[in-house]
């Protein structure tokens, strides 16, 4: 006997959508049969008008616990996940410290999981969702970056800039600020097989821009904009691209807001180099005139381009050059994002968006933008496969995981911040009130429905496992 069938749905079975019926056993998908011809099962949940998908692998998020549980916490964090069709996640290393070694993989590993340790005085429950973990691969360490490579990381991390004044504790081991320090990671990560995510903005043109700025006087809203124009995240990006070939590292692109940038990356991959591009739904849908309203609520590194570009960037979508969305979720503060009143610079970057990435790039979808087929494989199957955990996730094929979205397509609603999960729904001011086209029914992880109808199952915090990278 079957313990779930999931019935009647539209289901997304080797890169398109047919009727089927998905049986799960122990976690794991069973068998995609025709409609009725599933054996019994225990719970049948039916999926009458929607369209079942391998569940959301949301390959950039920051929970920052610990260090600052108090912007979200992975227990809080991964409810608005799981109401946003997130199954899997991969958890960046901006934390306090970041997770440079073993060791320090370990501690956030064992708060992720809800065990008791030293540093979980706070005896949080866990994920409620599966995880991967990114290592952090810069400057200050390097000898530990091989090494780290056992402890079952999925990728690397490293930033393109000094420390973020007043966050020594979050960057440390994560900066490549200089030329010989970025060479010696990637010759460290390629020892590894592994990918190096970078942030690619040039640190002397930011940093020269911010002086400049401030000394005529400019600390408004859109000066954090043109402090970070196009040019820094293009000039950041052909550096990484030029030091990845020369040392055969294989390069992820984070969160690319260029069309300059995804010009570069596209003829690297015709020209044969292994180049991840990711993009997300903010640089997508949200050009710079949200800064310049919202102000820090808005403020995001790098930073919110003109609507000329953010049109053009679909083209890179469409045609294969980004290969996944992720959300870049980045939980503060409402008193954090306040300090940006009067001067902008003063403010943290990013917001939160974990629960509303899989609803955005549907509903655009929806609309022509792309197809609903190559929606799922930026949401969820490109990522398994690029890092090496698929089939076990982003696929509905027998024995992978059981990790399945169920989404109406036909059902409008309104996205209120206050009915968010996420601890830092207070900040997410730039989408409040968007008409999105899509609902999120039911999220199923491993098999367990940790959300449906609405509401996220509290039971579930802990069910999330940690999900290893296997190379082919």
């Amino acid at each position: 006997m079957l313990d779930t069938a999931v019935v009647n749905g539209l289901v997304f079975v080797e890169g398109t959508f047919r009727k089927a019926d998905v049986g799960i056993k122990d976690g794991k998908i069973a068998m995609v049969a025709a409609p009725g011809c599933l054996p019994e099962a225990k719970k049948t949940i039916d999926a009458s008008g929607k369209h079942v998908m391998p569940g959301g692998v949301d390959t950039h998020v920051h929970y920052r616990d610990p260090g600052h549980w108090e912007r979200e916490t992975f227990e809080d964090g991964t409810r608005a996940a799981a109401a946003g069709g997130c199954t899997t996640f991969f958890e960046h290393p901006i934390s306090m410290p970041p997770q440079w070694n073993g060791e320090i993989l370990k501690r956030r590993l064992q708060i992720c999981k809800g065990e008791e340790c030293e540093a979980n005085d706070r005896h949080e429950k866990g994920s409620c969702v599966d995880f991967c973990f990114y290592g952090a691969a810069g400057g200050e360490h390097p000898e530990a970056i091989e090494p780290l490579s056992h402890e079952g990381i999925v990728a690397y991390k490293t930033f393109l800039h000094d420390t973020p004044e007043g966050r020594d504790g979050e960057f440390d081991g994560l900066t490549s600020a200089n030329n010989a320090q970025l060479m010696r990671a990637l010759q460290e990560v390629a020892k590894t097989g592994l990918t190096l995510a970078a942030h690619a903005e040039d640190n002397e043109l930011v940093t020269g821009n911010i002086a400049r700025l401030r000394a005529e006087g400019r600390v408004d809203n859109l000066a954090h904009c043109e402090s970070r124009p196009p040019i820094v995240e293009v000039e950041a990006i052909a550096k990484m691209l030029r030091f990845g070939k020369e040392t055969g590292c294989p390069i992820e692109l984070v969160h690319v807001s260029t069309c300059g940038a995804m010009e570069l990356a596209k003829q690297a991959k015709r020209e044969g180099q292994t180049v991840l591009v990711e993009t997300c739904p903010h640089y997508l849908l949200l050009d710079e005139s949200y800064v310049e309203k919202y102000g820090a609520y808005a403020k995001c590194n790098p930073a919110l381009r003109k609507k000329e570009e953010i049109e053009k960037l679909w083209d890179y979508v469409a045609d294969g050059t980004v290969d996944f969305i992720g959300s870049d979720h980045s939980p503060y503060l409402v008193s954090e994002k306040e300090k940006g009143k009067g001067d902008i610079f003063l403010a943290p970057s990013g917001f939160p968006g974990i629960d509303l990435r899989l609803p955005l790039i549907l509903t655009e979808a929806k609309k022509g933008r792309i197809t609903l087929e190559r929606a799922v494989e930026l949401l969820s199957v490109n990522a398994a496969k690029l890092f090496h955990i698929y089939p076990q996730k982003g696929t509905i094929s027998a024995g992978a995981d059981a990790d399945l979205v169920i989404v109406d397509m036909n059902k409008e609603w309104t996205f209120h911040m206050a009915d968010s999960y996420s601890t830092a729904r207070d900040i997410m001011q730039v989408f409040e009130g968007w008409q999105l086209g899509c609902t999120v029914d039911a999220t199923l992880v491993r098999g367990r429905v940790v959300y449906e109808n609405g509401k996220v199952d509290e039971s579930a915090a802990g069910w999330g496992e940690f999900v290893r990278p296997v190379k082919a």
